[in-house]
This record gives structure tokens, C-alpha cells and sequence, in this order.
């Protein structure tokens, strides 16, 4: 029987709805409309059969930990009966079997003392999406009848810094628009004290490109770049920020690599999505490629996780199939930088997924400038060391 590599996290899509109407949303605004076919709201019935299932995979392939990431739509919208009664239900199923790392990704406008109150006795973390500064913020993130949503959302983040709630606080989500002042809106997203800040580049494919994009250019690294410049120059790390971390990690273990060029190791990823139908699908992201991108036609009812972690659709999306990235990323001197960046950003109707990334001239140079930048760093520290 074909080996398995065990899931370690989920993805849980507990609310299909949101009170936001996010123009950048790869859920409700881009490709996809399976929303509409599900569930408003994850059942009691469901959040059983699903602690069942995960316990079931822990206890099969004796997992230390586990990790649950409550996801929608907006999470918020399943109500404070139902979301305790799934933080109650998994914990209950994985004691003894697995240390169980809940947390929620929310928008950060329904967070009130009572929500904190429930995270707090349960141990949830939360991490809040936030676009920098109000102009930043609304030039996508507002509600359906268009108003702003940015002064709700610093009320929930003055709740999250409060002490008593500080443990709790993950970080801060931000996708990146290439309008905003990159530097503006990171010390926007710094003022509100976040011990993690995730850049995220705006869902899109070869199809449906990114706004600016232009072969010849490259207006997302320059952002970045702008940030890191800001963010790495400073006199003491101020937060971490996910992205610049695994590029500078990625550079500095490639500097010790035995040999000068390693091999392109695909990055298998070690978490998958559970609808709140229960129905199994590969990372959310893909649905800006095409309605049904992320679709499997498993479900928890019928198939446990192993079924899950066997089938050639969720393989290949994992990254481990014959064929992971195109013969132009698997001939390029960063891929093991930038791993070929997200599947979903490879679609064209053409070529499926065989292409490199619609962001590749963005992530070359973003990789390949903070490589050369850590390393020139390390290189004179160590000859001084010496």
C-alpha cells in the first residue's frame, strides 16, 4: 500500500459568509462559487465526525501535535455556541493522543470581550487580516454596503494587545497592493504590535493577472523590498516577518549546503481543507484559478485522512508528484528560494499548472536581493569573527 506522509494541520471552514466584501477575496470575488452549495454554518453533527477523523490520523500516525485553523468566510459568523462547541469537542477527542494548537484567522471586526473570554479559556490564538493604514485598508476591505471596516478592526486589536488577552495574538495578515506606500503601511501594521506580520501577494494567475503586472518589471519585489529594507535595518526586530524570514533561513542553509548547487526538493505541504459540508479540498488558494480548482470529491463521511493523503489530486497539490513545479522553475539557480511560489499563481487555461509562477520575475529578484544581502552580512561578520 502506498505510503502515507501524515496531514499535521487543518484548514476548517466553520462560516461560508462573511460581513466584508473584500475585492481581493479568492473565495467570494474570483474564480470559484462553490460556497453557495455549502453549509452556512459547520453542524454539530459535522464538528463530531471531523474531531473523530483528526484524532483518528493523530493516534494512526502518532502525531506530537496537531494544529486547527479556523477559517471561513468569516469564522466569527458560526456564533459562540458553535465555535465552543468545536474548541471543546477537538481538545476532548486529542487528549491523550495529540497536543492540539487551535487557532482562528479572522477579520478582527466581530472581536468583542466575550469572544476574547472564550479564546482565553480555550487557548485559541487569533491573527486578524489588516491592509495597513484606512486608505490602505478600504481600498479593498469594506463591508457590503461599503463602509469602512477599519475602525472596527482597531477595536479588535486594542482588545488583543490588552494584557490579558496578549498570549492570544498571532499576528497580522496584509495583502499587498503595490498603490499603498510599502513602508507607511508596514509601520501602520507595527503600531498595532503584532509578533508576526504575513505580506501575502494578491491571488491571481496568467489568466487573471496581478494589477501592474508586466514581464519586464517587477512592482511586488520592489514593495517588498521596501519593506524588508525598513524592517532589516532596524535597531531591534520590531516583529517577524514570515516571508523575509524563510528566504533568509532558505540562503543561509543553502550557504552551508555540501555541495555548490543543491537539489530541487519539493516542498510537500502538511495541511489540508475541510468545508464546512465536510467535503475534503486542497488548499484554498487555488480557487482563483478556476471554479472547482480545489475540489477532490472526498468528504469526511466516506474517507478518512489516509484515503485523503493517497489520492493523486491531493498528492501533486501537496507537491509531491512526479511532476511539482514546470522544467523552467526546476532549471532556475532561486527555486529552492522561492519553491516555485503558490500553485494557484501558475494556472493558465493553456498549461494548467506547468508554468512558473505569474510572480516569477518578482520573486527572483525579491529572493535573489535578500540572498545576496544576508549573505554579504554573513560574510563580513564571520571574517571578522575570524
Amino acid at each position: 500500500m502506498q505510503k502515507v506522509r501524515p496531514f499535521r494541520e487543518w484548514v476548517l471552514k466553520v462560516a461560508q459568509q462573511c460581513n466584508l466584501a473584500c475585492d481581493h477575496c479568492y473565495v467570494y470575488e474570483l474564480q470559484d462559487t462553490s460556497w453557495r452549495r455549502k453549509p452556512a454554518v459547520i453542524t454539530e453533527e459535522s464538528v463530531e465526525r471531523l474531531a473523530e477523523r483528526v484524532a483518528e490520523h493523530a493516534r494512526t500516525h502518532a502525531l506530537p501535535q496537531v494544529r486547527v485553523v479556523l477559517h471561513g468566510g468569516e469564522p466569527l459568523l458560526a456564533g459562540r455556541q458553535r465555535i465552543e462547541q468545536l474548541v471543546s469537542v477537538l481538545r476532548s477527542a486529542l487528549l491523550g493522543v495529540s497536543d492540539c494548537d487551535i487557532s482562528i484567522q479572522c477579520n478582527g471586526t466581530l472581536l468583542d470581550p466575550e469572544w476574547l473570554d472564550l479564546f482565553r479559556r480555550y487557548g485559541v490564538s487569533v491573527g486578524v487580516s489588516l491592509d495597513g493604514d484606512r486608505t490602505a485598508n478600504d481600498r479593498h476591505r469594506r463591508s457590503r454596503n461599503g463602509r469602512s471596516s477599519y475602525t472596527a478592526v482597531l477595536k479588535g486589536l486594542e482588545l488583543l494587545r490588552r494584557p490579558e488577552n496578549r498570549a492570544l495574538y498571532s499576528g497580522l495578515l496584509c495583502t499587498v497592493d503595490i498603490r499603498n506606500n510599502p513602508v507607511a503601511v508596514y509601520e501602520e501594521l507595527l503600531a498595532h504590535e503584532p509578533p508576526m506580520i504575513d505580506f501575502l501577494l494578491p491571488h491571481s494567475t496568467w489568466e487573471h493577472p496581478p494589477p501592474g503586472h508586466d514581464t519586464a518589471a517587477t512592482p511586488y519585489a520592489d514593495w517588498l523590498l521596501a519593506v524588508f529594507e525598513r524592517w532589516y535595518t532596524a535597531p531591534v526586530r520590531e516583529t517577524g516577518i514570515r516571508r523575509f524570514e524563510n528566504i533568509m533561513e532558505r540562503s543561509l542553509r543553502g550557504r552551508f549546503a555540501p555541495t555548490p548547487v543543491e537539489p530541487v526538493e519539493p516542498v510537500v505541504t502538511d495541511f489540508i481543507v475541510v468545508e464546512s459540508d465536510l467535503s475534503v479540498e486542497l488548499p484554498d488558494n487555488l480557487k482563483a484559478a478556476y471554479d472547482g480548482a480545489a475540489a477532490t470529491g472526498l468528504n469526511l463521511l466516506d474517507h478518512d485522512f489516509d484515503t485523503v493523503a493517497r489520492d493523486p489530486s491531493v498528492v501533486t497539490a501537496r507537491g509531491a508528484g512526479a511532476a511539482p513545479l514546470a522544467a523552467e522553475c526546476l532549471g532556475c539557480p532561486v527555486v529552492r528560494l522561492c519553491g516555485g511560489g503558490l500553485r494557484a499563481h501558475r494556472y493558465s487555461t493553456r498549461n494548467g499548472f506547468d508554468n512558473p509562477s505569474v510572480f516569477c520575475a518578482d520573486l527572483r529578484r525579491l529572493t535573489t536581493q535578500i540572498q545576496d544581502r544576508i549573505l554579504a552580512d554573513f560574510g563580513n561578520r564571520f571574517g571578522r569573527a575570524s
